[in-house]
């Protein structure tokens, strides 16, 4: 099982980033990669709360874990620390051996100078999950978060 750290500072404060990590519809506009599409099924932002959300790519080449084109993952809010940290556990719905398995993502915002410091830690990705595609996947949906936030766009 392998890891990826990504961070990124956001000109927002910590409580409006706080916001669209805990979001449905928010959650369903930045937590997905460039290039695919991204549907919530369920979502129940506490701790204990569960989720599912599917991921579809908008190229018919791509292949997905669950389906044909399409990533769905399902998974719980272990943590919640308002305005501080999001630790959720999350799986990959796959018959493939190499894709099965809980990981961990766990987000920390911290303070800066004129905004928010995000730290997102992805630990225990199956053995099929590339660290550095997954740190590619990350580093785009961080963006789109980063420009979310900024704009005030954040529920």
């Amino acid at each position: 099982m392998s890891s990826t750290r990504i961070s990124c500072r956001v000109n927002a404060p910590r409580a409006r980033v706080y916001r669209a990590l805990i979001d449905a519809r928010t959650i369903a506009t930045w937590k997905v990669p460039t290039g695919m599409t991204s549907h919530v099924h369920e979502f129940d932002p506490r701790e204990g709360g569960s989720f599912r959300i599917s991921l579809t790519y908008d190229a018919p080449t791509e292949t997905g874990k669950t389906t044909a084109h399409t990533d769905t993952y399902h998974g719980r809010f272990v943590k919640l620390v308002p305005d501080e940290q999001v630790v959720e556990v999350v799986e990959f719905e796959t018959t493939d051996p190499s894709m099965q398995g809980e990981m961990t993502i766990t987000t920390t915002l911290t303070d800066v100078d004129g905004g928010t410091e995000i730290l997102a830690v992805h630990d225990g990705l199956p053995r099929g999950v590339s660290p550095a595609d997954n740190e590619t996947g990350w580093r785009m949906s961080l963006a789109k978060l980063a420009a979310l936030v900024e704009a005030g766009c954040s529920s």
